[in-house]
């Protein structure tokens, strides 16, 4: 078999032992996008006026319910490695072996993040909308875990970006050796993995620019987060060569990415037209006494950074200065204000 001597490298072990505890690369991964993805939302939500702190007291809410629900897609539309003939049932919660579909990762994410916001008081949308580039980057840098298992590849190719990939023994989690003590090269293949992580760092990078540029606000930053991602996603998983259950000849995970970019790009189309310009308050109550009439911007401009003239996200400064009265000074019944800095570290 033939190997192309300028493709990329594949690591051939995923998993290390420090003394009987496994540290797995892929959870690594998982764990450092998700620490990017809180950081970055706690800071835009910071510059849309809302209060600091907000953003963690949810994401214990989100982060159960986003990895329960990856695991859950992921085994119900790829069981028969689980339930099927010499399948084994227990293995469907052995997630730290990788498995974590993003549509399920997501739509039940968005049931704990909506829960946490509920207790916290704060409306669901602008956090979606604060959200959305964090959750592209977590996703992008997610994506190195399957470099370090030796999966999510496409065809063979004698591309110089060629991955190659070694055969793999998943349940010890390192590359097969052969006779010669030297790991096994099944060849080179499209690095898949890498094509969506850069489109996923794409997207963010998209996301935050369209958000500066037109100030949007309503879930629409996160409708074009989806949009974007759905879109890569189909011409992605086309590339792929794992198994996977197909349905009227195409894979599974493309008609979900269809339906959910339509569905994704209609809501975001009809939020524009019903609600144009970005929420006035980011409070449950407050949004609920002013209605969901069209909401009042500053005069201020928006340099990306900066935050925005919105109301408080603590629902006790809100029942305190009626949500209209100016900040009579007091930190306690007003978001806190930041200097505006420059560009760097939002995207």
């Amino acid at each position: 078999m033939r190997v192309t001597t300028m493709a990329m490298p594949s690591p051939v072990q995923g998993v290390w032992h420090l003394g009987p505890v496994p540290v797995r690369a892929y959870a690594i991964c998982i764990l450092i996008g998700i620490l990017v993805a809180v950081w970055l939302t706690e800071r835009r939500w910071a510059q849309r006026g809302g209060r600091p702190g907000v953003v963690f007291d949810i994401v214990v809410w989100a982060i159960p319910f986003g990895i329960v629900g990856g695991r859950l897609y992921h085994v119900a539309t790829s069981w028969q490695p689980y339930f099927g003939p010499d399948g084994d049932p227990i293995s469907a919660l052995y997630i730290w072996e990788g498995g974590l579909g993003v549509w399920g990762a997501i739509g039940l994410g968005a049931v704990g993040a909506w829960i946490g916001a509920r207790r916290a008081g704060v409306l669901l949308p602008p956090l979606a909308d604060a959200a959305a580039p964090g959750i592209a980057l977590a996703q992008g840098i997610g994506r190195l875990g399957n470099w370090f298992n030796n999966e999510v590849y496409g065809s063979r190719t004698d591309l110089p970006w060629g991955l190659r990939i070694h055969e793999w023994d998943q349940s010890v989690g390192r590359a097969v050796l052969g006779p010669d003590g030297r790991p096994e090269i099944l060849g080179t293949f499209h690095p898949v993995f890498l094509y969506e992580l850069l489109w996923n760092f794409a997207v963010a990078s998209v996301v935050i620019w369209a958000d500066r540029r037109w100030r949007l606000g309503h879930g629409r930053v996160f409708g074009m987060y989806v949009a974007l991602y759905t879109l890569g996603r189909l011409w992605i998983e086309a590339l792929r060569i794992d198994s996977a259950n197909h349905v009227f000849g195409l894979r599974l995970n493309i008609w979900t990415a269809m339906i959910v970019g339509v569905v994704a790009t209609a809501l975001t189309l009809l939020s524009a037209r019903r609600h144009p310009g970005r929420e006035e308050s980011l409070l449950r109550v407050a949004a609920e006494a002013d209605g969901t009439g069209p909401v009042r911007q500053s005069d201020a401009p928006d340099d990306g950074i900066g935050p925005d003239r919105t109301r408080s996200s603590d629902p006790s400064a809100a029942a305190k200065s009626g949500g209209d009265k100016p900040d009579n000074g007091n930190r306690d019944t007003q978001a806190p204000r930041t200097t505006p800095v420059d560009h760097v570290g939002d995207g």
